[in-house]
């Protein structure tokens, strides 16, 4: 049987990808699999092509863009792009895959909005911009004026969360986590 797709976007610090992994290492029997993107930058530490991601140079990438083979894709940075292939999702699904998309706001809207009701959108919310300010500023991560750059695309990220099927406030993690095993539960078996 074709696997579904199960899309999870949120701003950054919102507790998206503690979520996700948790669902992913804590319920196999859920058979999710990572949508396995595409980059144009280098990779990282031990990051190996095709686990991942897909290592592509910026020429690449363009050629794949000009031939529509994206179903999203976002050029960060100058010459850096992130994006995810229609053909790689499509073999994933054909294995049975549950595959799961750990996306930016918009990238989420555009998967979702090409697979319609095979895919479910997540919206992780923070509770507020002043906790999710707490958080960042707790990771000791960022310099304030990066801080300032997340809470303030946070807060125009916020304004998407209509757009999805459902949306986690992330308040508490462990009634997220619960809340959002119940949606991907009830989305499988339909």
């Amino acid at each position: 049987m074709k696997g579904k797709l199960i899309i999870v976007s949120a701003p950054s610090g919102s507790g998206k990808s503690t979520i996700v992994q948790w669902l992913m290492r804590e319920h196999p029997e859920l058979n999710l699999a990572f949508s396995i993107s595409c980059t144009s930058r280098a990779p990282r530490g031990t990051e190996q092509n095709g686990v991942e991601y897909f290592f592509l140079s910026p020429e690449e990438f363009r050629e794949k863009i000009n031939n529509n083979e994206f179903l999203e894709y976002e050029e960060v940075y100058a010459d850096r792009f992130y994006g995810t292939l229609k053909q790689q999702v499509e073999r994933q699904r054909e294995a049975g895959q549950n595959v799961v998309f750990d996306v930016d706001v918009k990238g989420g809207i555009n998967i979702k909005r090409h697979y319609g009701s095979e895919a479910m959108s997540l919206f992780i919310q923070p509770p507020s911009v002043e906790e999710l300010r707490r958080r960042l500023e707790g990771r000791a991560t960022d310099t304030p004026e990066a801080i300032e750059q997340r809470l303030a695309k946070a807060e125009y990220e916020m304004t998407f969360a209509p757009q999805f099927d459902h949306i986690v406030v992330n308040d508490d993690l462990e009634t997220a986590k619960q809340q959002t095993l119940r949606l991907v539960e009830t989305f499988l078996s339909e």
